[in-house]
């Protein structure tokens, strides 16, 4: 008999990553042929009409603001975790090509020196958006996060290096996405990253 809890919790849990992974997909516009099959807030055709035309009048109305609010929000919880474990093919679609590369490099060196980077996302206090502006086809939008998390950096000997694995750190980061109205592709990319 608890054996069937322990199925039903995995159920549940996969139905959760299922739904917040496909939200995801669907708010940062993901092109994965399920397009109309998925209830999108941030889908290609939003982006290409409502977005493109406020951003032009330099008017980013409120409704805009909100929808692209709700993608960011999950796009930096997904970035924050999935880099803090590695796992950068995860995040790739949502990266500028110089961010990834960084990224990259300091995930490299994180293991070529045997450290491990233990990182819980507890949740975003607020997510506002500081700056947004067209230039040449391209769109900016500058939003600051407050985040709590708990994060510690540990050798091989999990020696603690950085962090606390027991303390909620408040955390302030100014993230820049992007998107290139010419493009077929709907998808917003970080381009830069301020704490």
């Amino acid at each position: 008999m608890n054996y069937s809890f322990e199925y039903i919790d995995i159920i549940l849990l996969a139905m959760i990553a299922g739904f917040i992974f496909l939200r995801l997909r669907g708010i940062l516009g993901k092109r994965t042929g399920f397009e109309g099959k998925v209830s999108t807030d941030f889908n290609e055709n939003y982006s290409k009409s409502v977005v493109e035309k406020n951003f032009e009048n330099e008017n980013f109305n409120d409704s805009a603001k909100e929808e692209f609010i709700k993608g960011a929000k999950i796009a930096y919880e997904t970035i924050i975790t999935n880099f803090a474990a590695g796992n950068l093919k995860n995040i790739k679609i949502l990266l500028d090509k110089k961010i990834y590369s960084q990224f990259s490099e300091a995930v490299n060196e994180r293991e070529k020196k045997g450290h491990i980077t233990e990182t819980t996302f507890i949740g975003i206090n607020s997510a506002k958006i500081q700056k947004h502006e067209k230039k040449d086809n391209i769109m900016k939008v500058t939003v600051e996060f407050v985040s709590e998390i708990i994060s510690s950096l540990t050798d091989k000997d999990k020696k603690v290096l950085s962090g606390d694995p027991k303390k909620i750190k408040t955390v302030h980061d100014n993230w820049v996405f992007s998107k290139d109205i010419r493009s077929k592709n709907p998808n917003w990319v970080l381009i830069d990253t301020q704490a």
